[in-house]
């Protein structure tokens, strides 16, 4: 079953009297164990399309499915639940719980799901080991790195096994080392773990990490490549702005 498809989206946004076409029937499909880039300037709508992946707001045409659940057949109750055991989110500014250690933030929505379990406490503890935060796991996010604090987001996303990670500009606030750390992580992740991985990004340095890129131009998809095809970060950039620029 495909992690994630998207099927022929559209979304429009008003803006006083104009009405704004953020998505104009985007479809994309997503592998088990890939990791996509989606990559476009500001206004492109590659935000709007990771909100309507996780469910944050919905497509007035077309479909997204997760593992075979239409997102758009669930009322808000039914999403925040799949939302939460079948999405993993990673945001740009880390959304950690700044009363909460390190770990109480990764161990965060199983508590809300359910009681605790033996299998939740192996899998902590074997994330802290991957994450490798384990000096740091009972230290509380302003104690933290910009780069552990987004270490600990990712573990706070993987903690329930999601079917698929959602991850939006996750480097932006961090400089080029921790970026750096987090991109190989991410990339880590879906190499040697098999997990699924989207990522909006702007950066051609970023998205060299994935295994495939599509890039968005005025709520269309208007070129998507595999990272094989551009050996360095010069000729992806390349490629990245001949898509963007003028048609």
């Amino acid at each position: 079953m495909t992690p994630l498809h998207v099927d022929n989206v559209s979304k429009t946004y008003r803006q006083g009297d104009r009405v704004v076409e953020a998505l104009r029937g985007v479809t994309l499909d997503v592998a088990r164990g890939q990791f996509v880039a989606i990559m476009g300037a500001s206004g492109s709508g590659k935000s709007t399309l990771l909100h309507l992946t996780a469910g944050l707001t919905k497509a007035e045409t077309g479909g997204v499915y997760i593992n075979g659940q239409d997102l758009g057949k669930m009322n808000d109750a039914q999403l925040t639940r799949f939302r939460r055991d079948q999405i993993g989110l990673v945001f740009q500014s880390f959304n950690l719980i700044p009363t909460l250690s390190a770990e109480d933030n990764i161990l965060l929505p199983v508590r809300l799901a359910r009681k605790m379990t033996d299998a939740d406490h192996r899998r902590v503890e074997e994330l802290i080991d991957l994450l490798g935060i384990g000096p740091r796991r009972h230290h509380k996010p302003d104690a933290l790195s910009g780069g552990e604090q987004q270490r600990v987001a990712i573990g706070r996303a993987l903690i329930n096994d999601p079917a698929v990670i959602l991850a939006d500009e996750p480097t932006g606030n961090l400089d080029s080392v921790n970026s750096r750390s987090v991109c190989e992580l991410l990339r880590d992740l879906c190499r040697l773990h098999g997990k699924t991985i989207v990522m909006v990004t702007h950066e051609p340095s970023v998205a060299a990490y994935a295994n495939d890129v599509a890039v968005i131009k005025d709520g269309k998809v208007v070129d998507s490549f595999s990272t094989e095809s551009t050996p360095d970060q010069q000729s992806l950039a390349a490629r990245y702005q001949s898509a963007i620029g003028p048609k």
